[in-house]
């Protein structure tokens, strides 16, 4: 496993004096997974600095030819995140409030758009902020009994502005989502899962572990990475456009598969039955 922070030139960006910057997000690399820990326990809120280092960091799992899959995950036992700090926002003037919404939306929708598989593992609470990290990512899988979700931002007297009321309405659509925003109530990880928002809870001592797992079948050998990047491609992107745009769009993600190792790979071991070895390629 390798562990890498965040480049020099990006941490004294963020540096508000000549101090050295803490490592907010964490980043390792193991069997193709890219892991993301969210560094700032016990509550992992994030501030502009956190955000800037999040977007750093999802660059170089995109940009990283041996990175399959990304996971995101919060640092400590209590939190996966419990969204913006309101310390910080309470502090800073309506303008900076703005940018850093703007900048926080666009890091989740780099994120969103990457084309390699997300996954989020919340081993914690994951409310306001860390909610919409949370839907930014393709799969959610919760730790049994480790926290509650939820969108409480009504009881400051705004809304999830971070992509939460978008992104909640195409996960549960707009009754559900209304309700769950204008009541700012938390639930449980296994309500989220009977509604689709969350995909499995695990329970056990061993959670990260099983994430591990989890993540390592999106991998090399076990599936071909490059169809799944662009299967989430074709979705994302093919989801928001007319129906006509959108199988456009399939045709040519899968004109690119057709054209690759994994696929050649692939047609080739069903028709010698047997089992691919896919690259990722």
């Amino acid at each position: 496993m390798t562990s890498l922070t965040p480049t020099t030139g990006m941490a004294n960006a963020t540096s508000t004096s000549n101090s050295a910057v803490k490592t907010l997000v964490t980043y390792t690399t193991k069997d193709g997974v890219a892991l993301l820990a969210l560094n700032d326990p016990p509550a992992n809120t994030y501030t502009h600095e956190m955000m800037r280092q999040l977007d750093e960091c999802i660059l170089r799992a995109r940009f990283d030819d041996n990175v399959h899959v990304i996971m995101i995950t919060g640092n400590g036992e209590k939190f996966f995140s419990a969204g913006a700090n309101i310390a910080m926002l309470n502090s800073v003037t309506p303008k900076f409030k703005y940018y850093f919404c703007l900048h926080a939306n666009e890091t989740l929708s780099r994120l969103e758009q990457t084309p390699k598989l997300v996954i989020a593992a919340l081993n914690g609470h994951c409310v306001g902020g860390g909610l919409e990290i949370a839907m930014a990512c393709d799969i959610r899988i919760a730790k049994k009994n480790a926290g509650k979700m939820g969108l409480p931002e009504i009881n400051l007297g705004v809304l999830p502005g971070t992509g939460g009321t978008t992104r909640i309405v195409r996960l549960l659509g707009k009754a559900k989502s209304i309700e769950l925003m204008t009541t700012g109530r938390l639930f449980t990880f296994e309500e989220a899962k009977d509604w689709g928002l969350v995909h499995d809870v695990y329970e056990g001592s061993d959670f990260m572990d099983q994430c591990w797992d989890y993540a390592k079948q999106f991998c090399p050998p076990h599936k071909a990475s490059f169809a799944v990047g662009n299967i989430k491609r074709s979705v994302q992107s093919g989801g928001e456009i007319p129906l006509e745009y959108a199988l456009a769009l399939e045709r040519e993600l899968q004109n690119l598969l057709f054209k690759s190792e994994d696929a050649k790979e692939g047609i080739a071991a069903y028709v010698d039955k047997r089992t691919p070895q896919f690259k990722g390629k």
